[in-house]
Order: C-alpha cells, then structure tokens, then sequence
C-alpha cells in the first residue's frame, strides 16, 4: 500500500501499490537495457526524471543545483528520460544512481507486466518527490457515470504513463465510452469544437493547477465530474489504485465541482539500488534536507519538501527504503513502524 501522512487540506485513502513481496524481482526491459556500465567518480549522483520539457525535469535540475552549491562531496546531475522504463533500465545498467517512477509502473514491475521481466537488482525507496491527481473536466456532465457508448473520452493521450491507470479506472464507473487521444495542451481546442467531451486536469501537489488546466478553465465553462459512491467504493477497493481527495473550491474557474474531487493519484518517488554507497545516499539527502528551505526558488513543485513528513509520504509497499535513507529518517523522527529497510550496501 502506499503509506502517506494526511494533511488538514485533503483527504486520502491508503491504497495498496505493492505487494509485500517486495521488490528483489527483476526486469528486463526491452529496448531500455543500456549497454554500457555505469562507472562514474564516487560522489556522483545521475538522475532522471522525464522530458526536458516537463516539471519533473526542470524541478529535477533545482534540487541538482541547491546540491551543488552546499556540498564539497556531491556532484548532482539532472538528466532527461523517456519514462519509467528507460529510468529502470538505466539502474538496471548502471547508467543512473537515482531515478523516479510511479505507483502504477511500481506495481507493473512487481508483476512483471508488459515488457517487464527479471530486475537484476534491488530496487530501494529513498524520497517522495510529488504526487499528481487526476480529475476529469467535461461540459453538459456532471458525474462519470453519465459517459454513455457514444461519449469521446480522452484519459490522457495514449502512450503516457498515466493512461493505463485512468482506463482502469474508468472501467468502474461506466461500461463503454468512445476513447478518443488528444494531447494535454490540446484538450481546450477540442472540448470547445465539441471533438471531445470528457478530458482530464490535474493538481499537481495539491497546490498547483498547470497552465494547460488553467487554459482549459479559462476558455471553456467545464465541470469537474463527480464519482457515483458505488464507484468510489470500487475504486478503494481497488489495490492498483492510490485514490486521494482535495476540496472541490480549491480549483477556480469550474462551472461546477463535487464538494470533494476524488482522484486517481500517481505517487511519483526516487528510487535506487539497494547496494548504492550508503555515504552517498546519506550526505544527498541531508544536504537536500539542510536547504529544503530554497527548492521552492528553484520550483513550485518542491514547495511541498519543506516539510519533512512529505519526504516519506506515499512510499510504496514492499520495496524497503535504502539503508542510508532508513537511518536519515529515523535521525529526524519521521520513519515509520511499519517501513521496510534494505541490507547496508
């Protein structure tokens, strides 16, 4: 299950994202496997997030910098990636010391799904870097269990990470729907010539509403669309599904919206191998955390570090956090009972 701490301003339910197996499974990860080691200086942290474009990548690039500048023993690089896949093979080939995934492809890993296969390592938590709900935005709807047959639904463009989890969860709530793929910037243009009925907005951390939302807010009168209770049920029921909640006022510029917005939730954490220097790991995250108090200049997004409880918020079930980070946790009495520690390097 993912384990998060609730705060005054959401609401949560703790859902299971990984069986307690535990992550000593292994992949293979076609076409991402690199072919090269990953010998670098001791000292040396690479990481990777997504596309240069993103916020992942950019918010990245802030906690390289505030690193650099406050450490004599770390050198902190930011790089791009095409996604979880590439990032796991990039721990998988040594060609990366810390990258980020997801809940959703967590899981996939655990059960070897897709083109996932035989993990050559041990895969270990080391912080929590931003959650992304989702909620889907229509005009003339009120509630998901209104999308009929004939209803042009994009739960974002397929191909991203995030698709698989919405169809999912859409499955619940209605039992056919004209899936349809538009890009995120594109949705405004589409919903407003009535090519698409049903789109998707997020919140990135609970706090901030992306451009592309706003635009979307701004140029067309939408709803957020409610979820039917026997629905939301499902969905909590549901352990591939992290479902979260925030205050339906939180988001201005709706026509209309729920008193309470339940979301599909994507925990997106670094991660590492188990048997990265244990010193390393240490000295990164008490540097990062000694001047947690600056990555929002850097970032929006890494706002939300300067508390500390969020460091460990939202971890994922069976995958043991790297001992480094097990320890620096515990020093600053945010561990938990029921976390998982690896084996020292």
């Amino acid at each position: 299950m993912a384990k998060e701490h609730k705060h005054t301003d959401r609401q949560s339910t703790r859902r299971s994202v990984l069986a307690a197996a535990g992550v000593g499974a292994a992949t293979a990860v076609a076409g991402c496997l690199g072919d090269e080691g990953g010998d670098v200086e001791s000292g040396t942290i690479r990481m990777r997030t997504s596309q240069a474009s993103t916020t992942a990548y950019s918010a990245n690039e802030g906690i390289a910098q505030v690193i650099n500048d406050n450490s004599d023993d770390l050198t902190v690089e930011a790089r791009t990636s095409e996604g979880t896949e590439a990032n796991l093979g990039a721990l998988n080939s040594q060609d990366a010391e810390m990258v980020y995934i997801q809940n959703w492809s967590a899981q996939d890993v655990q059960e070897g799904a897709g083109d996932f296969d035989q993990l050559e390592f041990e895969m270990a938590q080391v912080f929590h870097f931003y959650d992304l709900p989702w909620f889907f935005l229509a005009t003339g709807l009120d509630s998901l269990s209104e999308i009929e047959s004939g209803t042009t639904v994009s739960p974002t463009p397929r191909g991203s990470g995030t698709a698989p989890a919405l169809e999912h969860a859409l499955d619940y709530a209605t039992d056919d729907y004209n899936r349809t793929s538009v890009g995120f910037g594109d949705q405004s243009g589409s919903l407003n010539e009535g090519s698409l009925d049903v789109g998707v907005g997020t919140y990135m951390n609970f706090s901030i509403v992306p451009g592309w939302v706003q635009e979307m807010l701004n140029s067309t009168d939408l709803n957020i669309l409610d979820v039917d209770d026997s629905t939301l049920e499902e969905w909590e029921s549901d352990d591939r599904l992290l479902i979260q909640s925030f205050s339906g006022d939180e988001i201005d510029g709706t026509q209309n919206a729920p008193d309470q917005v339940h979301c599909p939730t994507f925990a997106y954490n670094f991660v590492s191998r188990a048997d990265l220097d244990y010193d390393t790991v240490y000295d990164f995250l008490e540097t990062m955390h000694e001047n947690r108090s600056v990555l929002e200049d850097y970032s929006a997004v890494l706002a939300r570090l300067d508390d500390e409880e969020f460091w460990v918020e939202n971890m994922y079930d069976g995958v043991p956090f790297h001992a480094a980070a097990a320890d620096f946790y515990q020093e600053i009495g945010v561990w938990q009972d029921d976390f998982e520690r690896a084996a020292e390097p």
